[in-house]
């Protein structure tokens, strides 16, 4: 049993960047929403969410990498609020990532969104993580 699946699922993501091409990790909804986030915005290659026999399932995620310089393309990743001290921010507050360059993912009444998406909504929440 994990004491923080997000934490669990960023570590896996992170510690994976460098030798395999996929990674598989249980699956939650929230892990989902931040996986179609990741994919959206270009940070991985493809994922698939295999129900498998368990109940949970299983996310599949195949990291991506640039071509040239074979590096991958997720430069960073960090767990801001955790269940020992949580973070919110109302709208005027949201981190911005590298500037605006990366993405803050938050969860809010209106779902798991980024920060962008969040103050185009003008709603605040609990700020989730950031990639870079």
């Amino acid at each position: 049993m994990f004491t923080d699946p997000i934490s669990d699922y960023l570590t896996r993501i992170r510690n994976a960047n460098g030798q395999p091409r996929i990674v598989e990790i249980p699956a939650s909804n929230m892990k989902k929403r931040i996986t179609e986030i990741l994919y959206t915005h270009g940070y991985i290659m493809k994922y698939v969410f295999d129900e498998g026999f368990s109940g949970q399932g299983v996310i599949k995620i195949a990291l991506k990498y640039d071509q040239l310089s074979k590096k991958p393309v997720i430069k960073s990743l960090q767990r801001l609020s955790r269940p020992g001290l949580r973070k919110y921010s109302g709208v005027s507050e949201i981190p911005r990532t590298l500037g605006g360059l990366g993405i803050t993912i938050m969860s809010t009444p209106k779902g798991v969104i980024t920060d962008k998406e969040a103050r185009k909504l003008n709603v605040g929440g609990e700020v989730i993580c950031s990639i870079a």
